[in-house]
C-alpha cells in the first residue's frame, strides 16, 4: 500500500489574529488549534510521518505540547522561513525519505475530514498533484483601475483553493527547485506545480474546512465543534 508523508504548515505569526501568541496555538475546544490537524493526520493509516513547520521560537513548545500527543506520527518539528513557500520547503527537506506522495495542510484548518485528505492523496498519486477546493457560488466581479466593473468572470470556471494539497514527491521537489532558481514566490504549492507543467486535479472540498484567521473564525470553529459533537451523539 502507498504511504504518504504530511507537512503541516504552521510557521506564520498570525498578525491579523490580534494575540500575543500565533493563532495556530490559540485554544479551540480546549487544546491548541494546531493539535486538531496533528490528531487527524496521525489517525490516517496512509500517513507514514508528519513534519510540523512552526515559528522558530515556538518549536520547543510544539515538540513538547503538540508533537507528542497520543498516537502522534510527528517525526520532526522544524522552523519556518520568511514566507510560507520557504517554510514548506523546509518541511520537505526534513522528511526522512522520498515518499510517493507528500500532502501539505494548513495548521489553522482544523476541520479537514479524513475522506477529503485521502481523496486528495489518491488523486495526486494518479495525476501528479491535487488540491481541495470549493466552486465559487457567488457572481464574481472584476474591477478596473477606476473602480468600474470590467466584464464579469464566469463563475463556473472559478474555484477557491483550500488545503490539503498533495503532490508526487518528484513533482513537488522540482516545483520548489524551479521557483528558487527563478526567484518566484507563490501563495500555494499548487501554483508552483502549475508552473512546471504538472497536472493539478481539483477535489471538491468542504465549506466546513475553514481557515482560522481572525477571532471571529475561532468563534465559528467552536460552533462547528459543538455541532460535530452533537452529530456524534
Amino acid at each position: 500500500e502507498m504511504t504518504a508523508s504530511a507537512i503541516i504548515a504552521a510557521g506564520g505569526r498570525g498578525a491579523r489574529f490580534g494575540s500575543g501568541a500565533p493563532k495556530q496555538f490559540a485554544a479551540l475546544g480546549g487544546k491548541p488549534l494546531l493539535a486538531h490537524s496533528v490528531e487527524t493526520f496521525s489517525g490516517l493509516k496512509i500517513i507514514g510521518e508528519i513534519v510540523i513547520v512552526a515559528p522558530g521560537d515556538w518549536t520547543a513548545y510544539v515538540e513538547k505540547e503538540i508533537a507528542r500527543i497520543p498516537g502522534s506520527r510527528v517525526s520532526r518539528v522544524v522552523p519556518g522561513g520568511p514566507e510560507r513557500q520557504h517554510s514548506v520547503e523546509n518541511g520537505l527537506s526534513a522528511l526522512s525519505g522520498e515518499p510517493e506522495v507528500v500532502v501539505i495542510h494548513d495548521g489553522v484548518r482544523p476541520f479537514a475530514s479524513v475522506p477529503l485528505i485521502e481523496e486528495v492523496i489518491r488523486e495526486a498519486r494518479a495525476h501528479g498533484a491535487a488540491l481541495a477546493a470549493l466552486p465559487v457560488g457567488d457572481t464574481v466581479k472584476k474591477a478596473g483601475e477606476t473602480g468600474l466593473v470590467e466584464p464579469t468572470i464566469p463563475r463556473e470556471t472559478l474555484w477557491l483553493a483550500q488545503t490539503p494539497q498533495a503532490f508526487r514527491y518528484g513533482v513537488l521537489r522540482e516545483a520548489f527547485e524551479r521557483a528558487r532558481e527563478d526567484g518566484f514566490l507563490a501563495t500555494d504549492e499548487a501554483l508552483l506545480a502549475e508552473r512546471i507543467g504538472a497536472h493539478v486535479k481539483l477535489v471538491r472540498g468542504s465549506p466546513y474546512n475553514i481557515k482560522i484567521t481572525t477571532r471571529e473564525d475561532l468563534a465559528l470553529g467552536e460552533l462547528l465543534l459543538r455541532l460535530r459533537a452533537g452529530n456524534a451523539d
